[in-house]
């Protein structure tokens, strides 16, 4: 039998997530429960949730927005031209500062409280797990998707590290721009020898 769709539909779930963010800025991830999420946004948490199934998912909630964002750009399009394709898509991501791309403004505080929660932290390697599944599926290849999504992270996770050093913002978006080519040079060709 079908899940129901959560009770109150995306305007309650939008206003979740903003109640959450909102009070994770101002008092920490670990400083607020999901009783207080719920109270603030006038829903209980059983309406909590069933729109987010963990606590760490209210501060994570693009996350299956950006999985369908993947998935999508993808589904139809012919082998030899997924990598044309998923290239595309994460110079646009950078170039629109999408929260995908880690170049987002305010990106430093989410990567801060990121790094100051191993419960966070956990939950986002099983969300990048849950990508490289989704995108498997949808170009077919599990390891293309698994060697691209790997690949990603490591560009993603080097833009949040000079993120949170303090890099300045045309510095940050070259080196990503770079490591997004270094990443579909590696995919297209092979890595280079060390030699």
């Amino acid at each position: 039998m079908p899940r129901s769709a959560p009770r109150g539909g995306p305007e309650t779930r939008a206003r979740i997530a903003e109640t959450a963010s909102g009070m994770f800025a101002e008092h920490g991830f670990d400083g607020v429960t999901v009783a207080q999420v719920a109270t603030a946004a006038g829903v209980s948490s059983v309406t909590v949730f069933k729109h987010f199934p963990r606590k760490e998912d209210l501060f994570l909630d693009r996350s299956a927005e950006t999985i369908a964002l993947f998935v999508a750009a993808v589904e139809g399009v012919a082998h030899d031209d997924v990598l044309d394709t998923l290239e595309a898509l994460t110079l646009r991501v950078a170039d629109e500062r999408a929260p995908v791309s880690g170049l987002a403004p305010g990106a430093r505080r989410f990567f801060l409280t990121v790094a100051d929660s191993p419960a966070l932290r956990s939950r986002a390697l099983e969300l990048v797990a849950d990508g490289q599944r989704a995108l498997g599926e949808a170009v077919g290849d599990r390891l293309l998707a698994a060697l691209f999504v790997a690949g990603y992270a490591s560009v993603f996770v080097r833009t949040a590290e000079a993120v949170l050093d303090g890099e300045d913002d045309d510095t940050v978006v070259e080196a990503h721009r770079a490591g997004l080519a270094r990443l579909f040079r590696a995919l297209r060709d092979g890595v280079p020898s060390a030699t």
